[in-house]
């Protein structure tokens, strides 16, 4: 399988999907931090990917989504943004309601 699949087939497997730098008990950027806080604010259920255990994928996501910074959430399989959108929609309520119409909050 390819990196362009495997990206696809995590996307795929869960509905709140971030690709962050770390893991969400230790995440190793601020903005990452900030994005795993707001999603649990929410009481949201996410998989959580550390773009530092795969090099290859850490690349291929930057053309697959066309966006080039991290952390990059997803929903229900689309790119979201990264924390400053992120952020955003958690304090204007958005996030949440779209983590519940996704069955993750």
């Amino acid at each position: 399988m390819d990196v362009n699949e495997r990206i696809k087939a995590q996307l795929a497997a869960q509905p709140v999907v971030l690709f962050m730098k770390g893991t969400p008990d230790f995440p190793q950027c601020g903005f990452s931090a900030q994005t795993v806080s707001a999603l649990r604010a929410c009481g949201a259920q996410f998989h959580a990917v550390n773009i530092f255990e795969d090099p290859e994928l850490r690349e291929a996501l930057k053309q697959f989504s066309n966006w080039p910074t991290y952390p990059q959430l997803y929903v229900n399989g689309e790119l979201m943004g990264g924390c400053d959108i992120a952020l955003e929609m958690y304090h204007s309520g958005e996030l949440k309601k779209l983590l519940q119409e996704a069955g993750a909050a």
